[in-house]
């Protein structure tokens, strides 16, 4: 598995965190600097972001990926956007949180959300609702 992070530097207790539970080694983390300017528009941005990445389009559909997005809200979602088009489906990411009373102020893995199976349940739930409504 590969860990694309756009976002704050991950740690190995990070990275074993990751392996733990994916049950899958992290073969490689590469981390692509972010920095946006938030006066121009996002979608150039985030292409070029995704492009440092310096996946094949075969690798972008192929390979295991987890996905660190940039903490920048409005980069997150149009990130997410452009890696379903080369994906052809949503990634999974890994979220942090911060560690409760740690100083200085440290993070730990809080989950690997699987966005394509939550994107299938939400279309489940919603094909279960046009059901009940007929």
């Amino acid at each position: 598995m590969i860990v694309l992070n756009f976002s704050h530097p991950l740690t190995a207790e990070h990275l074993a965190q990751v392996e733990a539970l994916a049950g899958e080694k992290v073969e490689e983390a590469r981390t692509i600097a972010a920095q946006f300017d938030v006066s121009q528009p996002f979608a150039g941005q985030i292409q070029t972001l995704v492009e440092a990445a310096k996946l094949s389009p075969v690798e972008w559909q192929t390979l295991a990926l987890v996905i660190v997005p940039p903490s920048l809200n409005y980069a997150a979602v149009a990130m997410l956007a452009e890696l379903h088009g080369r994906m052809g489906y949503f990634p999974t990411v890994l979220r942090l949180r911060p560690v409760a009373g740690a100083t200085p102020p440290r993070f730990e893995v809080a989950e690997l959300i699987n966005l394509q199976e939550m994107r299938e349940r939400a279309r489940q739930a919603r094909g279960d609702q046009a059901e009940s409504e007929l």
